[in-house]
């Protein structure tokens, strides 16, 4: 077996790697210091489409996390690119938070619900009735189905939250169609991210505390993975999968001197 390039950049999930339930987790100060003083290119990942990247960084600064805007990428994010490249200056009806219609905006796309190119679903905490309705009748009449990530659930201090995958599912239910999901595990997230600060995926290592999602999302990129303990993942779910990450570490702490 040919013999994996050294690490020169770091992809890494963000929720259950860098932080639990609004805590840091122990190590991950110390992993994001040395990457920055490493100066090796990386990434800081999630799929909830939420917040924006601007968000992100206030947030993960308040528990002791520097991480630079530029450093942050998000399903929505990708999302965006996804839409700019396939039908640049398009519209969309959307279904979702300031994360994702900010990247629409930003990208020049037009968020109407008149004949819209595009209807696409993301994540938000607040649901309607009415804006599924108007989704299921626009996708019905023709419009094209796109969601930022198959999450079917989310973290709450109360329990899970139905997420974007859940939601996607009761329009597909409604409409027959299937969604084109952008986020994790498509590698197509993680080959735009890598593309953004300029890396090459046989040089990179990808961070996550998810075998279905983080550990096949990198695996599928042609990455080095490094599943963590402290997330969603325990040991002894590792071996009900049909593939394997290239380590399996107790948290991030134990990566600082790889960087």
């Amino acid at each position: 077996m040919a013999e994996r390039k050294p690490i020169e950049s770091w992809l890494t999930d963000m929720d259950g790697v860098l932080m639990h339930e609004g805590i840091p987790v122990p190590g991950a100060d110390a992993f994001i210091k040395r990457l920055r003083e490493s100066g090796k290119p990386f990434l800081v990942l999630t799929n909830n489409s939420i917040y924006t990247p601007r968000d992100l960084h206030a947030r993960l600064a308040r528990i002791g996390l520097d991480v630079p805007v530029a450093n942050i990428w998000t399903s929505a994010l990708a999302t965006a690119q996804f839409l700019d490249d396939q039908r640049p200056g398009g519209t969309a009806y959307v279904i979702g938070e300031a994360g994702l219609t900010t990247a629409l905006h930003d990208i020049g796309y037009v968020l109407t619900d008149a004949e819209p190119d595009y209807v696409v679903l993301g994540e938000t905490r607040t649901y309607s009735f009415e804006a599924l309705t108007k989704a299921i009748r626009l996708i019905n009449a023709g419009a094209r189905f796109i969601a930022t990530n198959p999450d079917e659930t989310g973290p709450s201090a109360e329990g899970a939250l139905p997420a974007t995958g859940s939601v996607a599912a009761l329009i597909t239910k409604a409409t027959g169609r299937e969604p084109y999901f952008v986020g994790k595990p498509n590698p197509l997230m993680m080959r735009a991210g890598l593309n953004a600060i300029g890396a090459h995926s046989e040089g990179s290592a990808m961070i996550g505390d998810r075998m279905d999602t983080d550990i096949l999302a990198g695996l599928e990129a042609g990455m080095q993975t490094f599943l963590v303990l402290t997330g969603l993942t325990g040991p002894e779910d590792v071996d009900r999968h049909p593939f394997r990450p290239s380590r399996v570490v107790d948290s991030i702490a134990d990566l600082v001197d790889l960087v």
